[in-house]
């Protein structure tokens, strides 16, 4: 293991942070328990006082293909995997094109675009050196309690990769606004939308110095230059009481708060 600066206003997706030294794991490592494990910051929002970090070292970024098991290691990024899914004929994968971040991070989240969950094609993770199935993890919508750090996943692939599908999933994201974010803020509660109720509450385009609900999908906080951490705390704490007051929805965050 070795020790990596990482500057965070310039790594993660959402531009804020500072410089923070974090240590990468490598194989055949013991994983500290003293440290929280990060994928490619895309979900993140580092304040000036985060905890220790951790971060997977390129050793754990690989796709391996035998008989009909899929194996890759978490630090490998989303678009690798759907480019050797395409290159390969495997048929699933589609709905994680333009999903940033690595497979870590997806599978921590338990990551998808509509009903297409990273959990429904995945067979076993390797938590902490040791391989459980599926059926012992406990997951759902944008969750998963992993209990460990994974390091590895095992698919059993399906043959026919669907282009057709892939477009139609990728449209789906066109909405989506193009300046710095961390992806969706907020989980959509059942039966509603998490961006339907921050305009409902007259947030949608609302700022606070650089950071605002964008304008072009209200439950994505954006960083339109020179944003911080307490911004962008300020208006998602806003965001949380004005639904709750108005609807009597507690917003819960997608994000991750460092």
């Amino acid at each position: 293991m070795f020790f990596k600066n990482i500057d965070f206003s310039k790594f993660s997706s959402i531009k804020i942070g500072q410089p923070i030294e974090v240590l990468m794991i490598q194989k055949g490592d013991s994983i500290p328990k003293d440290r929280l494990i990060i994928g490619h910051a895309n979900n993140l929002l580092v304040s000036p006082t985060p905890p220790l970090l951790m971060m997977l070292s390129k050793d754990f970024s690989f796709i391996d293909l035998k008989d009909n098991t899929l194996t890759i290691g978490c630090a490998t990024p989303t678009g690798k995997i759907v480019s050797f899914a395409k290159k390969n004929n495997i048929a699933n994968f589609e709905f994680i094109s333009k999903l940033p971040g690595s497979l870590g991070g997806m599978v921590a989240m338990n990551a998808g675009v509509k009903s297409y969950e990273i959990f429904n094609i995945l067979k076993e993770i390797k938590i902490d050196n040791r391989w459980i199935p599926k059926e012992e993890i406990e997951y759902g919508y944008r969750f998963a309690k992993l209990n460990g750090v994974a390091t590895e996943v095992r698919f059993e692939i399906e043959y026919g990769f669907n282009q057709t599908l892939l477009e139609e999933l990728v449209s789906l994201r066109a909405n989506q606004p193009k300046a710095p974010s961390a992806g969706s803020a907020f989980k959509n509660p059942k039966g509603d939308y998490a961006g339907r109720l921050i305009d409902a509450v007259g947030l949608k385009g609302y700022n606070k110095n650089g950071m605002e609900w964008s304008r072009v999908h209200a439950n994505f906080l954006v960083n339109n230059g020179g944003g911080t951490f307490e911004d962008a705390k300020y208006l998602i704490d806003l965001a949380k009481e004005r639904v709750f007051d108005k609807f009597g929805i507690l917003l819960e965050e997608e994000i991750k708060i460092l």
